[in-house]
């Protein structure tokens, strides 16, 4: 980010208070030497980690065990260009302590589709950025939702076609 781009960095505490009012995030992951991209319901645990729950049979738990992967939670007001965006980069590993397993199935997270043989996977949080975007302006007060208005509004856009 640059100064004053209308975007403010997050520090880390600020990432996870918002990423724990978030329903829904993305896993970002390789599959098959590619980018690949899954949404997911989650919770945090008590040290920030963040706790996935999904099938042992899965290619998505094939894919992530022990890998280095991405996690990312937004929440987006189109209307006012306003919302911010989390993302957590850290080693994915399947929870295998049966009592860690107990607590998980107590107080982690609710998978949406019933499945036999649950399994958590934990995300640990070695890199959290995040940013937020307010009210569409920038730190110089520059209103960006003009950016957004169609070409026949007059507006920056007009004087660059000539």
């Amino acid at each position: 980010m640059y100064p004053n781009d209308g975007f403010r960095e997050l520090e880390r505490q600020e990432c996870f208070r918002l990423l724990a009012k978030a329903p829904v995030g993305r896993i970002v992951h390789t599959r098959r030497a590619l980018p690949a991209v899954l949404p997911v319901n989650f919770s945090l645990d008590t040290d920030g980690a963040v706790l996935l729950c999904t099938s042992a049979a899965s290619e998505l738990v094939r894919a992530i065990a022990g890998a280095v992967v991405a996690f990312e939670a937004d929440e987006v007001d189109a209307a006012a260009h306003s919302g911010w965006s989390v993302v957590v980069t850290g080693t994915a590993t399947i929870v295998t302590d049966p009592a860690e397993h107990e607590r998980l199935a107590r107080n982690g997270p609710r998978p949406w589709a019933p499945w036999p043989d649950p399994v958590f996977v934990r995300i640990e949080p070695e890199l959290v950025t995040g940013r937020e975007l307010i009210g569409g302006r920038t730190l110089y007060g520059v209103d960006l939702r003009f950016l957004a208005a169609p070409p026949d509004v007059p507006g920056p856009q007009a004087s660059r076609r000539r």
